[in-house]
């Protein structure tokens, strides 16, 4: 049995407030290439189809004429789920319209989880779709009161999935979770409504199954098992990914429900990257259309930089100055409590902050005399 194995489009997504439609135009077509090439018997698409409940019209177009396209070329399976981004009865609506011999659309959360069965030479492959659900909503949905965290929910799913699995039949999990240990970027939301709640969920939770399919997680990863893996998004969101293969997982299973895995990975149109140097150096870099993160080493403020800036590189954004970066670095370092202990420093720091440039030998005698003689004065009245 050949997966193709995807998740966490987000289509609709911004990044840094410049539309992503024709990025991932160009990502769902190298997906839809892959689908004829590698002639998958199923899609897995696990969570996060869309960035919002309500999504722009042009994402909810670009969705459709890729199930389209999919449904009239090929002769693989849809198996997709909704993940803590999507609105639930928007992908469950989804279902009505599906042929349900070759596609399992789950979007609310259901006490029965009947899988979708597809055979092999080696016989039957069972897939459980399990959607994602918020604590309260699994509550009332199992009538059980004491799920209290995202593992609890996962683990009433696996519950009512697991006696609809056939017996001898290789089992496959489509989830949308956050598994202990995986390495996460500063894009995904957390996936618990409950302060302070943990929202992580063990690996052993999927005992049983041959594959488990995530979502949630943007980079591409195996999470506590080799056969429990995040294929991570077709799409950088933000500047910590720079450097991250993004890519797409296809997944043979074997007869006796081995999983080997194969990497294809995306050929993004614009990549992210960060560009350090005076104001003057990055204007004498070739032209780009990748976003661009641009670090000002220049001493002094300029006026409008991100204008000229955005003459060569129109998809600059997040304009910094290296010095400020230090400023910050410099005050995260030193503990509250310590800084007000030490009012030199609180200066000195402000200083360094506001103007780019610490304090001269002559300014820093100057704040201690006055600090010395404000403690002269307040021992005096004491």
């Amino acid at each position: 049995m050949r997966i193709l194995h995807t998740a966490d489009w987000h289509l609709g997504r911004q990044f840094e407030g410049h539309s992503l439609d024709l990025d991932h135009a160009a990502v769902l077509e190298q997906i839809f290439v892959a689908l004829q090439k590698v002639k998958p018997d199923a899609l897995v698409i696990a969570g996060d189809i869309f960035d919002r409940g309500a999504p722009p019209e042009s994402a909810v177009r670009l969705f459709n004429r890729f199930i389209e396209s999919v449904t009239a070329n090929t002769s693989c399976a849809v198996i997709l789920i909704a993940g803590n981004h999507d609105s639930a009865d928007r992908i469950g609506a989804m279902a009505m319209l599906a042929d349900r011999r070759r596609a399992l659309v789950r979007g609310p959360l259901s006490s029965t989880e009947e899988p979708l069965v597809l055979h092999d030479a080696h016989g039957p492959v069972a897939f459980s779709a399990l959607p994602f659900g918020y604590e309260y909503a699994a509550r009332e949905c199992f009538a059980d009161q004491t799920i209290k965290c995202p593992a609890d929910v996962m683990r009433a799913q696996i519950a009512a999935a697991r006696p609809h699995v056939p017996a001898g039949a290789r089992w496959i999990i489509v989830a949308h979770a956050f598994v202990t240990g995986a390495s996460v970027s500063e894009t995904e939301r957390p996936l618990t409504r409950i302060a302070g709640g943990i929202e992580t969920v063990p690996a052993e939770v999927f005992a049983g199954a041959h594959y488990v399919a995530l979502g949630h997680i943007h980079r591409p990863q195996t999470a506590g098992a080799a056969n429990i893996r995040y294929s991570g998004a077709p799409l950088p969101f933000g500047f910590d990914e720079e450097g991250n293969e993004k890519s797409m997982a296809i997944v043979d299973i074997d007869g006796a429900g081995n999983a080997s895995v194969e990497i294809i990975p995306f050929q993004p149109i614009r990549g992210i990257r960060t560009l350090r140097g005076t104001l003057e150096d990055l204007l004498k870099m070739p032209p780009s259309e990748d976003f661009i993160k641009p670090i000002l080493t220049d001493d002094g403020r300029l006026m409008d930089p991100m204008k000229r800036i955005r003459e060569r590189f129109p998809f600059a954004c997040g304009l910094t100055y290296a010095r400020d970066l230090l400023v910050r670095q410099t005050i995260a370092g030193h503990p509250s409590t310590t800084a007000l202990d030490e009012p030199e420093t609180v200066v000195s720091d402000f200083i360094q902050f506001m103007r780019g440039t610490p304090l001269s030998d002559k300014e820093s005698r100057i704040v201690a005399d006055s600090i010395a003689e404000l403690a002269t004065r307040e021992d005096a009245t004491a």
